[in-house]
């Protein structure tokens, strides 16, 4: 019987990096983390010695009738000054300084996983030390980017509950990153791992940079055990969706608006334009490349979100960590049936992280289909009872038996085109928040992860006997407010919600999805409820007739605090 016969089942595999111990991430780490500083220097000294290197190759060029150098570069200077021997113990001096800076940079940068959390050490001069709590894991990311896959390597960020709080694991192989990423997972959500498996066979060199080859023109997971993605998105869409926007009218307003000024005597404005021309090329290029071989797929840690064309980036969203999510449709996406979502969720980033937006964009576009299968995986218990026709009535409504509370018709003075529209409903589980005319959009808030709820009056909304509701949500896209709702509907889900989130939080387990008590672990979170449905609890806000009244009804709301 051969090895593999006698390994244990792949769900008790674990990998040899997650034991506990210190290990080292790969030696060629170094050379890919300053390998963009590399290449310019590289490139600096090709420019400088470009007529040399012509020469090389096309004889007599760069020399004078003498037979002389006439190029006046370094090189010249070396050797008409005999310093050929000090500069080439100067270029060694500084090669041997480059490979010690490596060398100690992959020596000193250690990680280790335990049962209770991740924790990177890192530094030469000035040591830095982080450490992930993996009971506080909001999510495992795996990139790839290009050169990484070509040599068959990926780099993991574990992604933490705090702004700047993520630890990266860069680089490891491929195969390693996607075990050790299985094995974070598995502890994060309370299941405990098989002892220790032996390190695989990565291959040799050409084999890996065959695979990575392959990888760049079929896509990467293709052997993958994971579900096949739920969603589709043709290549054409992507580009049409692209074109077919905000931000294409308000390119075309300019180019007229560029072409009037220079018929009437301004044609610098012609100059001017084109670097915005650049950038929105450039824009549209990015967004199409990042959002191609798109995937979403349950697993049985999460969501596996994939994206990316030359730098593949791969998202698992644990059960629990979706704190917002917002479907929204643009007007000129509107006849084509075209959707997106985006998400609210712990990023781990800092502020200034330009790359937090490809985190939260969970759908680039799609259609109602598309949507109702997102939202299926991302919150499961959306698919029971009426939640569907609630989810249809707040993306595409108000239609006949609209459940939502929408502004009165007394205030649709400050809601022109979208009163019918604003609203908002309470279900068991969720807060929706319907508003937007132009602009469709439906925030749904999880009550489990909502952190507080308020209301909001000013001058013109006590004047009207309206007022604002808005739910405290995780920084994101999602926009969690509607306003122009009447003062007594806002105040009684206002106490509602506040009781519903109350209840939803101490019942919710999601965080910890899979215990040692679990009866099949291999059944994806996504496709079974975390906690059964509680039949005493309100399946809706009462009408307003029903409920007590808390306050006088001349009462004006308290002033928010903050």
């Amino acid at each position: 019987m051969t090895d593999q016969d006698t390994s244990p089942p792949p769900a008790l595999v674990r990998s040899p990096l997650s034991d506990g111990e210190w290990h080292r991430v790969h030696p060629l780490t170094p050379l890919l983390r300053g390998g963009l500083a590399l290449i310019v220097v590289v490139g600096v000294i090709v420019a400088n010695l470009r007529d040399r290197l012509i020469a090389l190759f096309v004889p007599g060029m760069g020399e004078d009738e003498a037979g002389e150098w006439d190029t006046g570069d370094a090189i010249d200077w070396v050797l008409a000054n005999n310093l050929l021997v000090v500069a080439l113990l100067i270029l060694l001096a500084v090669i041997l300084a480059l490979v010690a800076g490596f060398y100690l940079s992959w020596r000193f940068h250690t990680f280790r996983i335990t049962d209770d959390d991740v924790e990177v050490k890192s530094g030469i001069f000035f040591r830095t030390q982080r450490r992930a709590p993996l009971d506080r894991v909001q999510g495992v990311n795996l990139t790839r980017p290009m050169v990484a896959r070509l040599l068959g390597m990926a780099k993991l960020e574990v992604v933490g509950a705090g702004t700047d709080s993520n630890v990266k694991l860069d680089y490891l192989t491929t195969t390693n990153a996607e075990e050790v990423r299985a094995d974070i997972l598995r502890l994060a959500s309370g299941r405990r791992l098989g002892d220790a498996a032996s390190a695989r066979a990565g291959g040799s060199l050409s084999q890996t940079v065959s695979r990575g080859l392959t990888g760049l023109i079929e896509g990467d997971d293709q052997a993958s055990s994971a579900p096949e993605s739920v969603v589709h998105i043709p290549a054409g869409r992507l580009v049409a969706s692209q074109i077919i926007s905000p931000a294409t009218v308000g390119l075309l307003l300019g180019v007229i608006a560029v072409i009037i000024g220079a018929v009437a005597g301004v044609p610098w404005l012609l100059l001017s334009f084109v670097p915005a021309l650049i950038g929105f090329g450039a824009y549209w290029i990015r967004q199409i490349v990042r959002s191609l071989r798109y995937s979403i797929a349950p697993t049985p840690d999460g969501v596996r979100i994939t994206f990316g064309l030359l730098t593949t980036v791969t998202e698992i969203v644990p059960p629990g960590r979706v704190h917002a999510l917002e479907v929204s449709q643009s007007i000129l996406w509107r006849g084509f049936g075209w959707w997106t979502i985006k998400m609210n969720r712990l990023t781990g980033r800092s502020a200034a992280d330009t790359t937090t937006d490809q985190f939260t964009t969970v759908l680039p576009v799609g259609t109602y289909a598309d949507v109702e299968r997102v939202l299926h995986l991302l919150l499961p218990h959306i698919a029971d009872g009426d939640l569907p026709a609630l989810v249809r009535q707040g993306v595409d409504g108000p239609a006949e038996g609209d459940p939502f509370t929408t502004t009165p018709k007394r205030a649709r003075i400050i809601r022109l085109l979208s009163w019918r529209r604003n609203g908002f409903v309470l279900t068991d589980d969720l807060l929706l928040l319907r508003r937007g005319a132009i602009w469709r959009k439906l925030a749904i808030l999880p009550l489990a992860r909502l952190q507080s709820v308020a209301i909001h009056q000013g001058p013109l909304d006590r004047l009207l006997r309206v007022a604002a509701v808005r739910g405290h949500i995780v920084t994101g896209p999602v926009y969690a407010n509607v306003s122009a709702i009447d003062r007594d509907d806002a105040l009684g889900v206002f106490d509602a919600v506040a009781a519903a989130a109350v209840r939803a939080a101490a019942t919710d387990r999601s965080h910890r999805w899979a215990g040692e008590d679990d009866p099949d672990p291999q059944v994806p979170p996504m496709l079974r409820r975390v906690r059964p449905p509680d039949p005493e609890r309100r399946d809706a806000l009462p009408p307003t007739s029903e409920r007590p009244e808390a306050r006088p009804p001349d009462a004006v709301l308290p002033e928010d605090p903050r």
